[in-house]
């Protein structure tokens, strides 16, 4: 065996940019609200009832927090109570959309997407990582290939191991 053996990183030494969607996750923790919490007898909406129930949340439970707003019950809920509940949690909240979790996370990371400044892997190989423990919406990777398609020499999908060639400019 040589000694002059040497361990050398192809992937790192062909300028392949390895991105991780993950890292555009925003860090914060996710809450929930039932609106169903907010009826009388979790099916009617009684103006008197709501406002007082939404003026005794503690906003601190909220602080900086991510909130989705969603309706577990069958009960048509007036657009004006949206309106309340938001104005109450506005200023402590990072972020309040309508919807379940996962509404939630595909509009964080839609906006993630757009503020996000690609331009350093302009006319580079882009290797987007495949493999996550975190949950990435489908519509993100829909969103970063937009972003990334126009600008990028290639662009692929995978481990360095074995990607998947997305487009070749």
């Amino acid at each position: 065996m040589s000694e002059e053996f040497e361990i050398r990183n192809k992937v790192a030494e062909s300028g392949l940019v390895n991105f991780d969607l993950t890292t555009l996750l925003p860090k914060g923790e996710r809450k929930g609200i039932d609106l169903k919490d907010f009826l009388f007898m979790e099916m009617i909406l009684k103006e008197k009832d709501f406002r007082e129930k939404v003026e005794a949340i503690n906003v601190e439970d909220y602080k900086d927090s991510y909130i989705y707003i969603y309706n577990s019950v069958d009960t048509i809920i007036p657009l004006w109570a949206y309106f309340v509940l938001t104005a109450k949690l506005t200023d402590v909240a990072k972020k309040i959309v309508f919807g379940n979790r996962e509404d939630l996370e595909v509009i964080l990371m839609h906006n993630a997407i757009q503020t996000y400044d690609f331009s350093d892997m302009t006319g580079k190989r882009v290797l987007v990582k495949g493999c996550s423990d975190k949950e990435i919406p489908e519509n993100a990777y829909i969103e970063l290939v937009e972003q990334l398609k126009p600008i990028v020499k290639s662009l692929m999908f995978g481990e360095a191991c074995s990607n998947v060639p997305i487009v070749k400019n």
